[in-house]
This record gives C-alpha cells, structure tokens and sequence, in this order.
C-alpha cells in the first residue's frame, strides 16, 4: 500500500484555498490509493526540474504536484495550484537532500539563477562580499551545497540575502543569515543542535531524506489518516517538532529541567513531547499542567492529537495547578466551602475599619499573597523577618506588627467561618502531599511556568518525588500576564545547569514580532532563577505584511473600523474561526461582539465557551494566552484602557509595585500581539495607550 505524505507548505496553504477545491482535493486524494496502483492521473511533467514530478488532477482547473519515489511506496503532495502555475512551479522548483540534516529541501532554483545573474552583472562595492571570512569547508559542513555556495558568494550585502529567503531552502539560508549576523561556524552548528546528523548523508537518496524530513513532511499511513490530516491540518501542525526542538524533548535530565523561548518558538510542542516521551516509560503517571483550566483544555486536546497508543495516553494527565490541589484536599476532607471573592474583599474591609490601620485592604491582601503564602510564613516572629522583595512599600517593626495583626484576623475569620480560599485549599494540599511517602504522579510537565505562584510550585514539587526528570517546565517570563514573582530555587526547584533557550518562532511573521517586542523593549525582566531574561535573539524566519495601526475619534468609528477589516478577512478566504479579536477588558470585549452580531457575522465569547466553533473568536487578552489565530485585532488600546486603571498601584502608596504592574501589563499587551500569525490589527480611540506611542 503507497504511503502518503503532505509537505508542510502545502499543509499550511490548504486553509487558503476556496472550500470547492478543499473538498475536491480530498475527494481525489481519498482515492489516492488506488489511483497510484493503476497509475492513473499520476502524470509526468515535461520539462520539470526533476525527473520525479508528477502531477494529478484535481478539477478542471486546478492541479497538485507530487514527488513520487524512486523506489518503495512514498508519494508527497508538494502544492496544489491553478493548472498553469502548478506545471511552471514543477518547472523551476529543484528537489535536494541536506548534506548536514539529511532532510529533504525544495528551492526555487529559476529564482536563485535569476538572482545570481542580477548579482554578478552588478558592480561590486568597496565592502565585497559577506561571506569572504568563512572558509568553503565551514560552509559545506553546515550543509551548504555548491549551487548555493556559488550564490551565497556572489554576495555582497545582506539585503541580497534576505530578499533570497523567498527562494533558497530554508535550513541553508538560516546558515547563510546566522553567519551573515556574526555567528560563528560553531554558534550556527549549536543553533541547528538536533538537525545535524553524525552519519554520512547520501544526497541522492531523496526517499530516505523524505522520511527523515518530519520538520517538513507529515508521513501517514493511507488515505483515511490524509483525510484527518486535511480536516485540521493547522492543529495537527501545532504538535510536530522542528529538529531543533527534538533533542529538549528527548533528553534525559537528572532532575527538574526547563525550555524558555520567545512566543510561537515552541514550547507547548516540546512540553507536549516531552510528555509523550515521559510516558512511554511506563515509570509512572505523568501530570501535565498550568495555570489556567482554559489553557488545560489547550493541553488535552494538544496531548489527545499527539499520542495515538492508549496505553500511553493511559499514563497522562492533564489539569491545571488548582484542580490537582483540590483533588488532593477533597480525597482527605471532601470539597471545602469557599470563600467568593466579594465576600473576601468585604472581609477585609471589615478587618481594616476594625483595626484602624493605616493600610488598604488591596494591600493586605497582597501582603497575604505575595509574602506570608509564598514564604509559607505562620507565626509573627517569621514575618518579622520575611523578606519583601519587590513589595515596595517599607515597613517598620511596629508596622509589620499591624500587619500581621491583620493577618491573624483574617486567618481566624476563616477557621471561625469554616471557609477555605483558593490560596488555603492549595496550602493544606501541600501539607497533606508533604506527608504522602507515595506521591501521585512520577513526572510533572508544566506549560506557561512563569504565572504559577511560589505556593503553587510547592504544590507540584510536593506532588513528585525528587529525581530523574522529575519535573519539566516550559515558559516565558515575558509573557508573564499575573503578579507572581518566584524564585524557582526557594520552592524547591533547581534548574541550574538544565535549562535550554529556544529561538526561532514558527506561529508570528517577523514582522509581527519585531512590533510586538517593541511594546516591551528596555524592560528589566527576571528569570526566575535570580537573573534576568533576555529574548533578543528570537526570531522569526517568516516573512509576511507589517502591523496596521489605526486610531479614531470615536469608540463607534473604531468599532466599524474593525469589523470592515473583519469582513475583509472572510472575503479573502480567512474562516471565521482563525480570526480572534482582544481587548483589555470585558466590556470593551462585549461592544466588539454586539458589532460583529450586527454585522451577521458569527462571533463566540471565549469567556463562554473555550469549545471550537465556526466564528470569529473575541476575548479578554488574558483569555488569549495560548491561542493563536492567522488574523488578529487588538482593539481599545487607548491611553485610557491600556495599562487599565484598576491594575496599577498609585504611586503614592507604593512605587515599586507600580512599576511592576505596568511591566505586566506591557507583557499582557505583548502576548496579545503575538497571538497573530499573518496579520495583526492594533486600533484605539481617543488617545493611544502609552504603550504603542513609539511604534506608531
């Protein structure tokens, strides 16, 4: 039986294409099968590139272009085109084998010919060419091959380079802008990490390097797995790994260990792999969790795409931080009552007037959170002398006194009530795990661990026994969009020594980024393990439209605004489902909606439903984290929205704080942003937010 395989251009391509020709192509590629073994509709094409080309018709008008193998059963779908450009992309496209990674490369060989001739005819400057430091040996090491190495000298300004990403293969040209950036022949090899293989590679063999190509090629098994592949190709996408990413999800660590990166550079995919690998094992369960249940959902259905072996899936767990933590209390003392936020706010209002002291209630709580729950301080003496890093406001003894004075209050409210908050149901869990010789889970996996709070990683680290890849952790302190510090050291978690930076974003355009990392550029952002965090180096090797910024007088003129981009969207072949819209808050999120609805566009709230659905999604940019979409609108970021006024601290009461609120909520601002894969609207009425001054 042929196998079947589907190049990752043409995977991403298929969302472009009119619903009449999505549905025509898997009509013909379900019958793939056969038509192979009786050598229908497969035709050779003349004057292709290469001689392996085939192509196969899909309706009148419309071809598809498919490598077929030298020997053995694997055919590719490389593109699916109008009948002209399909024959004319088979006649400039070459096929090659990467001499360094072993993976299957396609180049638009007419293009770079044409280049090259336009480049040598110049007069060259005074600077000559860019590469003339960089020995033909490192080159070819890297897997350069001759005809690029001819290009790639003829260079003589890096502008010529960039321009050349359209038609070189991308692992070669990511070599070439590596080199051109100043990295070494070493520092590009170790950037490559797991693409480079030790064995010899036979350039000739195309059909081995199609099926070492799984950063490119998604290899099924017949006609029914195609189908599901073209049914939710950019999901499915979402759960492969790039080369780079293979050996952090692979790797054995000797205990807690962690990937960072810039947004869309992989680091749910690999947390997802790693637990795959993890469970493969069969050591014990695995947890995979975060903070959020809206993100745990993401997970689960990210892990059930994943891992098709039951067993395996068996071994798998995945909930977020507070469903574990009130699992564990629920099996010793049946569900807790809880406390509603109002009711807790009352509180401590009520403690304040009672005790006169000069401290507001949002304080207290904070003071509660951020320093006796985290510090897991219970008695006055070990208040006394908590540290208050990053709580700005300085207190005296006598102070510190009052305040604790608060704090017993409140505890005692709480016993005396017989209520529970979120923040104690997660301390009387550890207590209990703390206890447990048998603990749940054999590994954890945690995604988005930079907005997990210190009592929650005390939680986890409780929930594992300590050893052999006992906890992963995958994160961004940049995309840190809750007021949660930690120092990963202090909760028990050492991952000095296992930590590994990814750097390429394959989901934003590098255009989008480079908008996006100009919201938080300048900020002092820590690394959770006593330093601070850099994502200078993330990149993205995608090229697409720059951001649109646009502000009006009036909040119903950015709204019309908004919703006629919208509809431009749809009409060019975007569903519904791959646009999303932020906004800061509620009830700006509400006014979108009630355009949209006006407009007979389909819309869903993702406050009220986290299911997928045909429409274009809008929501809070808190409830964006994880997601992404191929167009995107971040709207009502005006002066007056963005920082919101009720998430900073006044200056007066407490500056340091303050500061730290409005890196928040820049990082929140940023993390929106950068949720767009192909286009990303920013509007606002009235003033702009301070935020995006400089940027527009």
């Amino acid at each position: 039986m042929p196998s079947l395989a589907i190049d990752r251009d043409f995977l991403l391509d298929l969302g472009k294409l009119e619903k009449p020709v999505q549905e025509r192509v898997s009509e013909v590629f379900e019958k793939f099968e056969s038509a192979t073994h009786a050598g229908l509709h497969l035709e050779r094409i003349q004057n292709a590139r290469n001689e392996r080309f085939r192509s196969i018709r899909i309706n009148q008008f419309w071809r598809g272009i498919v490598l077929a193998p030298e020997s053995g059963d694997t055919y590719v779908l490389l593109k699916v085109l109008p009948h002209d450009d399909a024959y004319d992309w088979a006649k400039r496209r070459a096929i090659s084998v990467n001499r360094a990674t072993g993976g299957i490369e396609i180049r638009d060989e007419a293009a770079l010919d044409e280049s090259l001739s336009t480049i040598t005819a110049a007069s060259p400057p005074a600077g000559g060419p860019i590469f003339k430091d960089v020995a033909d040996k490192d080159l070819t090491q890297l897997g350069v091959d001759e005809k690029t190495l001819t290009f790639a000298r003829a260079l003589t300004d890096v502008t010529q380079l960039e321009a050349a990403q359209a038609f070189l293969p991308a692992i070669q040209w990511e070599v070439l802008y590596g080199l051109a950036a100043g990295m070494s022949p070493e520092e590009v090899w170790s950037d490559l990490g797991a693409a480079i293989l030790d064995e010899p590679v036979d350039t000739d063999d195309i059909d081995a390097a199609v099926r070492r190509s799984r950063d490119r090629v998604v290899l099924v098994d017949g006609p029914d797995e195609l189908m599901a592949v073209f049914a939710n190709p950019f999901a499915l996408w979402r759960i492969y790994l790039h080369p780079t990413q293979q050996s952090v999800a692979d790797a054995t660590f000797r205990g807690p260990a962690r990937v960072t990166g810039g947004p869309g550079t992989g680091k749910t995919v690999v947390a997802l792999h790693r637990a795959q690998r993890l469970a493969q094992r069969a050591e014990g369960k695995v947890l995979i969790t975060t903070f959020t249940s809206t993100l745990a959902d993401s997970l689960q259905t990210g892990i059930t795409l994943l891992v098709e072996d039951s067993s395996v899936m068996s071994r798998i767990v995945v909930q977020h931080v507070d469903r574990v933590a009130h699992r564990v209390f629920r099996e010793q003392h049946g569900a807790p009552r809880l406390l509603a936020n109002a009711d807790e706010k009352e509180l401590w209002r009520d403690i304040v007037d009672s005790l006169t002291v000069p401290f507001t209630p949002a304080f207290l709580a904070e003071e509660w959170r951020q320093v006796v729950l985290a510090q897991r301080v219970s008695t006055a003496s070990e208040y006394l002398a908590a540290k208050r890093t990053g709580r700005g406001r300085r207190l005296g003894a006598n102070q510190k006194a009052q305040v604790w004075q608060a704090m017993w209050k409140f505890e005692t409210a709480l016993t005396t009530r017989g209520v529970w908050t979120h923040e104690t149901v997660r301390r009387e869990a550890i207590v209990l795990l703390e206890s447990r010789i048998d603990k749940p889970y054999r590994h954890i996996v945690v995604d988005e661990a930079q907005d997990l709070s210190p009592d929650q990683w005390r939680l986890l680290r409780a929930a594992v026994p300590e050893g052999q890849d006992d906890m992963f952790l995958a994160g961004d302190t940049h995309q840190r969009i809750y007021d949660n510090h930690v120092s990963l050291r202090e909760v028990g978690v050492n991952v000095t020594g296992r930590s590994s930076k990814l750097s390429v974003n394959y989901r934003t355009s590098a255009e989008i980024l480079a908008w996006s990392l100009g919201v938080i550029r300048g900020e002092q952002i820590d690394d959770m393990d006593g330093g601070l965090d850099s994502i200078a180096g993330c990149r993205s090797d995608i090229h697409g439209d720059a951001p649109s910024t646009a502000g009006f007088s009036t909040r119903d003129l950015e709204l019309s605004h908004v919703v006629e981009v919208v509809k431009g969207w749809i009409d060019s072949n975007v569903a519904p489902s791959e646009i999303g819209i932020a906004a800061r808050s509620k009830r700006h999120c509400d006014k979108v909606e009630q355009a949209l609805r006006a407009a007979d566009i389909p819309v869903r709230a993702l406050a009220k439903s986290t299911s997928a659905a045909k429409a274009v999604s809008v929501g809070t940019m808190h409830r964006m984290k994880g997601l992404e979409f191929r167009c995107l609108a971040v709207v009502a970021v005006g002066s007056n929205a963005v920082p919101e006024p009720s998430a900073i601290t006044a200056a007066d009461d407490d500056q340091q704080t303050r500061d730290r609120d409005l890196q928040r909520e820049r990082c929140l601002l940023f993390v929106a942003c950068t949720r767009a894969r192909e286009q990303l609207l920013v509007t606002w009425h009235g003033e702009p937010s301070r935020f995006v001054v400089p940027l527009i």
